[in-house]
């Protein structure tokens, strides 16, 4: 009888690595969506998971930024109360505030190609000032596009009403959001984490 305890790796300390970054990302988002808040101006809430999103997309790149949101949309949808107000479960998907959930994975993905190309993970350092603020722009509309068309269907008003009340209040806080996401990703501690 052999008593060979040679170890086998079933997947790589790189897989291993990835989807522990994306699991933090993910709950770094689910913390983010407890500052929520009521603007005057729109029944949708403020909430800080927009700069979740935009963190997981410039430090985890398109296919673990994807990841990472989607394992957040996922762990929602089955009840984990980490969506605004800690909300949780399907129902959340299809309200009025549903179109910003299902947008979470294609803007992290669509911020992190940008930011990173298709190659490997690009040091957050030495990604173009230019290329991250090309990303951040085109997650927002993305981000957007989803939630003000999800506010219109869901919540029975037109278009123009929802981009009025989902999208353009909103275009202040996104810019202070992405200004942070900038400065996370020049930051020399985050880097070294």
């Amino acid at each position: 009888m052999s008593t060979d305890t040679e170890s086998v790796a079933l997947v790589g300390d790189e897989v291993v690595t990835n989807v522990a970054r994306s699991a933090l990302f993910a709950a770094l988002t689910g913390a983010l969506a407890y500052v929520s808040f009521q603007l005057p101006l729109s029944p949708v809430p403020y909430t800080l998971q927009v700069l979740g999103v935009f963190l997981a997309g410039v430090f985890l790149g398109p296919t673990w930024g994807f990841a990472a949101m989607a394992l957040y949309v996922v762990a929602g949808a089955v009840g984990a109360p980490v969506y605004a107000y800690g909300a949780s479960g399907v129902g959340s998907l299809v309200s009025p505030f549903g179109g910003y959930l299902w947008s979470y994975p294609i803007a992290a993905g669509l911020l992190g190609y940008v930011a990173h190309g298709r190659g490997g993970l690009t040091p957050t350092d030495e990604i173009p000032l230019s290329r991250l603020a090309v990303g951040l722009a085109a997650a927002t509309l993305v981000i957007y596009a989803f939630g003000t068309v999800g506010y219109a269907v869901f919540g029975g008003v037109g278009l123009v009403a929802a981009v009025t009340a989902a999208a353009v209040p909103f275009v202040p806080g996104e810019i202070l959001k992405g200004v942070v996401a900038v400065l996370a990703a020049r930051s020399d501690r985050l880097r070294a984490a």
